[in-house]
């Protein structure tokens, strides 16, 4: 990989209009030389504004600097250059979720699966991932209004919500994760599912087969950790053929999974594990 930064560089110097700032910039993103792939896509866009991958590139970027705003204005010039845009469709759809527009975020992966003649297996799983988040939030709103009104009859004051009160255990990561690209599971010591899911290539939830594969795992790493006397495990990278899979220890023995597409940069998936293994801390202290 090194030695084709450098050969795509030295080209790019060469001849500043070539496209190979296109591989180069997402070598770099995925990286995680997020400044320097930026500049790249920048000058790239320069010399090629209508070029849609040369837009995409710069909205992946985007992402990745948390610029979700700018990301949305670059896949939307994508589509403006080729309608049929799968991956500009996904992005948009990733991004409105992030921003807490859920119905836009499916409407725009419908269109995806239309485009796709509904075989794209990572579009399948987002929809189902965002249905499963909304029915629990719907579900969650109920609860609350039912608290709500226990606690006016009652004459008490109303207690200050808790943080995690809008979470239902399946979509407790729902908000993190955001990203189609990605899921997450909280398992307990026996390897039985506390919270999230884990949707596989056709849209299922498999949480509870994972669940039982994993459930000596956390029992393993330990031994294996005493044995080279390296202090306690904090976490497991795994990199299959189409996902990159991090394992980290949670409260009582239990284990954490999160899982992403092998796009995503490891840095990027590492930060996910830490916030949901903050976000399951805190619904665990609370009594779930």
């Amino acid at each position: 990989m090194a030695d084709d930064v450098r050969r795509w560089s030295d080209e790019l110097a060469r001849d500043p209009a070539s496209l190979v700032f296109l591989p180069l910039g997402e070598t770099l993103r995925r990286q995680g030389q997020l400044d320097l792939a930026l500049k790249i896509a920048m000058r790239g866009l320069e010399r090629h504004s209508h070029n849609p991958d040369a837009h995409d590139l710069l909205a992946r970027i985007a992402v990745d600097r948390g610029e979700l705003q700018r990301a949305f204005d670059e896949w939307d010039m994508v589509l403006r250059l080729t309608p049929d845009h799968v991956g500009a469709l996904k992005g948009m759809a990733f991004v409105r979720f992030q921003q807490g527009n859920t119905p836009e975020a499916e409407q725009y992966l419908q269109r995806a699966t239309e485009k796709n003649g509904g075989g794209d297996a990572e579009v399948a799983a987002a929809l189902a991932n965002m249905r499963g988040a909304g029915r629990g939030k719907r579900a969650a709103g109920g609860g609350a209004r039912d608290a709500s009104e226990s606690n006016a009859h009652s004459g008490s004051p109303l207690p200050r919500p808790a943080p995690l009160t809008p979470h239902p255990a399946a979509a407790l990561f729902a908000d993190i994760l955001g990203d189609h690209e990605q899921t997450a599971l909280l398992l307990d010591d026996q390897g039985l599912v506390l919270a999230g899911i884990y949707v596989d290539g056709n849209g299922d939830d498999v949480g509870d087969e994972v669940g039982a594969e994993l459930s000596g795992v956390s029992d393993s790493a330990r031994r294996a950790t005493r044995h080279l006397d390296i202090g306690e495990w904090r976490a497991i990278i795994l990199e299959t053929e189409v996902a990159v899979v991090t394992m980290a220890p949670s409260k009582s023995d239990g284990l954490l999974v999160v899982a992403a597409s092998k796009a995503t940069p490891l840095g990027l998936v590492r930060r996910v594990l830490d916030r949901c293994l903050e976000r399951a801390r805190q619904w665990l202290e609370a009594g779930r």
